[in-house]
């Protein structure tokens, strides 16, 4: 038996009145009595007495109305509680990330997580490209050029590449004035996952960024480990400017070769067609936007 009659009849019985009814459902007169028709076709009893100027619940209707009144309280108590889970943000975040914005994120997840307690959150650190619907994950963050276009992308702002030493390596060994003066230092360099030395990027003659070989002694896969070694004095480091925001500002790092500085990769947060406005997914894309700006 259908219940789409159900609300035209609680409220015509407590307004005794189809077109106050009609009036509170914002539907016609005319719909209220056809529903409320139809629905004592189904129960096979009549449930109003219906004058030209009055209506009012027959003894069928009056035990029906008993029932039927607490009925649809809690079916509409059943549909505001759905509407919130769909409206609220929870479950479990699955999040793929590179290492080298990893720490970023975490120094500042309390923010969201504070805001968002019916979240779990699954960060995943990895390098390799991973793939969002094959493995699980709600959101992907990527730097540089995006190939999948299958994918919502929101660009959460641009890395910026900083070259950084310590200040007790700069005494000993002075600052370098332009890059080509690095063949002369102690450079910390990055491994790519491939095993092939990343090079440093500057802007050149004509103010366009290329990249550099350095040498080094000290080579590390780890963004984390090249920015300890440089705070310990091993040398000078060439990162993202996320990963050093903390240690330039507290002097442990000093920039150097500021006017050879070039923009970095963009960083985007990817997440599947249709599922951008997910509220967990929603509210994580916001809080890096935040993170990133």
């Amino acid at each position: 038996m259908s219940i789409a009659g159900l609300e035209p009849f609680v409220y015509t019985a407590e307004l005794s009145s189809f077109s106050q009814a009609a009036g509170r459902l914002g539907v016609s007169p005319a719909a209220v009595s056809k529903a409320i028709k139809k629905l004592e076709q189904d129960l096979g009893v009549r449930l109003f007495n219906r004058t030209s100027r009055h209506v009012s619940l027959t003894p069928e209707g009056e035990v029906y109305y008993a029932h039927a009144s607490e009925a649809l309280a809690r079916l509409k108590t059943g549909r505001d509680l759905v509407t919130r889970a769909r409206e609220e943000a929870q479950g479990t975040l699955r999040v793929s990330l590179p290492f080298v914005i990893t720490t970023r994120v975490l120094s500042q997840l309390h923010r969201l997580a504070a805001t968002v307690p019916k979240v779990d959150f699954e960060l995943l650190a990895s390098d390799r490209f991973t793939s969002l619907l094959a493995e699980g994950f709600d959101v992907a963050l990527r730097i540089g050029e995006l190939d999948d276009s299958s994918m919502v992308a929101r660009r959460l702002g641009a890395m910026r590449w900083v070259t950084c030493a310590s200040p007790s390596y700069l005494t000993r060994h002075g600052a370098p004035r332009h890059p080509d003066d690095l063949a002369g230092h102690e450079c910390l360099q990055f491994v790519l996952p491939g095993g092939a030395p990343g090079r440093w990027m500057f802007r050149d003659g004509a103010n366009e960024p290329r990249g550099w070989d350095v040498p080094s002694r000290f080579r590390m896969n780890l963004g984390t480990a090249l920015i300890d070694g440089a705070v310990a004095g091993l040398g000078i480091c060439h990162v993202f400017d996320h990963l050093v925001i903390e240690h330039l500002r507290d002097g442990r790092l000093v920039p150097i070769l500021t006017d050879y500085a070039p923009p970095g990769p963009s960083l985007h947060a990817l997440c599947a067609e249709g599922r951008q406005n997910t509220p967990r997914i929603r509210a994580f894309i916001d809080f890096c936007v935040g993170v990133f700006a």
